[in-house]
Formats: C-alpha cells, structure tokens, sequence
C-alpha cells in the first residue's frame, strides 16, 4: 500500500459568482521514498489539492468528497485535532513565500523550536534548541548557532526558504509537500533549493510531492509525473514517459515553453495561446479544447484519465488517436511543442 492515496478528490467552493471547481476529480498516490511531481499553470488547482490533504481549504464554503488515505488513515474524516497531530508532523509543507509563512516578529529559532514543542512536548526547551540548529545545520545554513537567533527578515531569500525546510523536517516528516519552493528565486539558488531536498530525502527517506509550474524544474528530481489543468489531471506518468513521449497537447506545450540552453536562440518564446479557463464557468467536454489547435468534434465529451498508448502505466486525457498525436506534436532540436493552428 502506499503512503498516501488520493482517490476522486474533489474541492469546490461557493462564492457569490457560482461554484469554483478547483479540484475536480484527482487521484493519485505517493510511495515512501518517492518522489512526484505535480505540474501545471498557476490556477490550476495543484496547490489547493495538496492543502486539502493538510486540511487547509476546510472552511464554510468549502465542498470536499473524496479520499485521502496516509498510512492507513483517511484523512478527510478525521477531527481537526488528530488532524493537527499530522500537520507538521507525519507530513509538513514548505510554502511558495517563505518571507510571508516565517513570521516576521518571532526568531528563527524560536519558530522551529515552537513547532517542535508542538507536537513533542516531553522534549526540554534546550533540547528543542539544539533540534533547531541541527536541522539549520543541515541544511546548509552557516553559523546556524548565531543566525538561530536571527528574524526572517535578516534572512535573504535562499536562506529564508532554507530556514523553511528546516522547519518543515524538525519533526521528521513521512511526507514533504514543496509548494514551488524555487519561487522568486535565481536560477544558481533554485538548483542548491533542488538538490538540498533531494539530498535531504535519500538521507531521511522520506516522500516528497514536488509542486510547479516548470517541467524543467522536475527534470532530474521527480519519479513520478502529473499533469494538471482546469482542476483536472490530464496526463500521467513516469518522467521519461512524460518528457520523451508525452501524450497530452497541454504537455506538449509546456515542454515547448521550456527555455533551453543547449540550442540556437529562438526568434520569440514559446507559448500556449490564450488563458485557463474559469474554474466557475469550465468549458465543455476537455477543458483544454479552446486552446487547443487539435481539437475535433469528440472533444465536446469528457475524455477519461485512460491508458491509451502501448506504455503501460502512461494515462492521458485526450481524444486523439496515439499513432496521430505522434505526427501532430512538434519535435525539432530534440524539444517537444505544441504546432499551432494552421
């Protein structure tokens, strides 16, 4: 079994313009020591799903059905306290701006030591101390004895989303969900981020869920590859699956989106035309049908979340024929995009 299933979850919210499907029918699971990568334009409802697995979209307004079982326990239908128990605890969240989820009145230290206390109380405030420059330590901040003592704001941005996951893994976590934890972060900043977390789940063996809106961000970490759109996951698969034989037209144009390095600079970026979709009023049938140069009359029906290549593990969700999408996708210089209507 794995350490975290997901199965038809779905968030809705009522506001006063109409029901908001932000989540609209994702499953997906997490095994202990893996690595998955939830990818997508902001918007796109991967952020919300993962809140929801910490119980952090519970409100009013909110519609949530489903399942979400972590080790053995489904987490929809526990009360808020036990609920605490694994917030922060079995599975912790490192958030998109550290600057805002590090509070700015309270030391470093004090935060990490707070959320240690919180869950282990038998633990000695000295002990907690020592826990807190440890996990500094660790990752990678230098005279983390001095700088425990230091506010958020002292901070620069690399070392303030350093500081977030030592605080997410003080009271090491089963699972660690990075909410775009590169945000806002330079390019030579956003690879130590990458490979400190990556690091820190072979020494640990912990799960991680890597969100994003970047599939070069997902490259060299994830094992696992989801790809939302308009609440929906509409492509699935192993990395090498999802970035040498990807089966959707939204992948292919976020692979196209890619900046790339390697080869001769291109006279314009890369886009996919037009905008999300609204999550209140969502088009017909696929979601991604008005942005897409593919589209045909099936696509007015909801296509499934369905194997329909040879590879065996690899869903999507489109209607066109696989031995089609191998002459409609566009490959030049090695990279996959997205061929514009004729």
């Amino acid at each position: 079994m794995s350490l975290l299933e997901i199965e038809d979850l779905a968030v809705h919210f009522d506001t006063d313009d109409g029901v908001v499907k932000a989540v609209d029918g994702v499953s997906f699971s997490v095994d202990a020591g893996e690595t998955l990568g939830i990818v997508g334009e902001s918007g796109c409802g991967k952020s919300v799903a993962n809140m929801t697995i910490l119980g952090l979209t519970r409100a009013p307004n909110a519609k949530i059905s489903g399942r979400i079982s972590f080790d053995g326990r489904d987490l929809l239908h526990v009360d808020p306290e036990e609920l605490r128990s694994v917030r922060g605890n079995d599975i912790a969240m490192i958030f998109q701006d550290p600057l805002t989820s590090l509070h700015p009145f309270y030391k470093v230290g004090k935060q990490i030591v707070e959320s240690i206390h919180a869950h282990h109380a038998e633990i000695s405030h000295d002990d907690a101390r020592r826990r807190a420059v440890e996990m500094l330590e660790l990752v990678g901040i230098p005279d983390a004895q001095s700088r425990i003592n230091s506010y958020p704001h002292e901070f620069s941005g690399g070392m303030r989303q350093r500081a977030m996951i030592a605080l997410a893994l003080a009271n090491d976590p089963k699972l660690l969900i990075a909410d775009e934890p590169t945000t806002a972060l330079d390019v030579t900043i956003q690879a130590q981020i990458l490979r400190l977390i990556e690091r820190l789940q072979s020494e640990l063996g912990m799960a991680v869920i890597l969100i994003t809106h970047d599939l070069g961000v997902v490259a060299d970490i994830s094992d696992e590859i989801r790809v939302m759109y308009a609440g929906r996951i509409v492509e699935a698969g192993t990395l090498d699956q999802i970035f040498y034989d990807p089966q959707h037209p939204y992948t292919w144009g976020l692979l196209g989106s890619i900046t790339r390095v390697d080869l001769p600079r291109a006279s314009r970026l890369a886009q996919i035309t037009g905008q999300p979709p609204s999550l209140i009023q969502a088009p017909q049938g696929c979601h991604f049908r008005p942005r897409c140069p593919h589209e045909f009359a099936k696509c007015s029906d909801v296509p499934g979340l369905d194997q329909r290549c040879d590879d065996p593990g690899h869903l999507d969700r489109c209607w066109l024929d696989p031995a089609k999408k191998s002459t409609l996708r566009v490959v030049e210089g090695g990279e996959i995009g997205l061929e514009p209507a004729a």
